[in-house]
């Protein structure tokens, strides 16, 4: 949703694969992470949005958003693409082993939950 709402004209979804990793992408051509931020996003209560009434969050989807990931054993990467005011990039990537072995699977994805 937020690649959406900041993006000037595309948002770019792709995923990849390898011996050791499955990593998603997710790419727009907004104005980027503020660098005051870009630290600490993910974390609870943190939104550069206006407040309810005026159509913001109170911040906690990403940081719930984040958490699942992570117990399902992710990695998430917020970063800026490689120019100043050419867009946001959040990669998720995954170990592989955990999509091909179901018993780990299961394991990391609700032992902490």
């Amino acid at each position: 949703e937020n690649a959406v709402d900041f993006a000037r004209k595309s948002v770019t979804v792709s995923w990849s694969w390898d011996n050791e990793t499955v990593t998603f992408s997710i790419t727009d051509d907004g104005p980027g992470f503020p660098a005051e931020i870009i630290d600490r996003i993910g974390e609870p209560y943190m939104s550069t949005r206006q407040g309810t009434e005026a159509g913001g969050g109170l911040g906690l989807g990403l940081f719930i958003a984040k958490t699942l990931l992570e117990r399902s054993g992710a990695t998430i990467d917020f970063r800026n693409s490689s120019g100043l005011g050419e867009g946001a990039v959040v990669q998720v990537v995954w170990p592989r082993g955990v999509f091909l072995n179901q018993d780990q699977a299961s394991a990391t994805m609700f032992d902490n939950a």
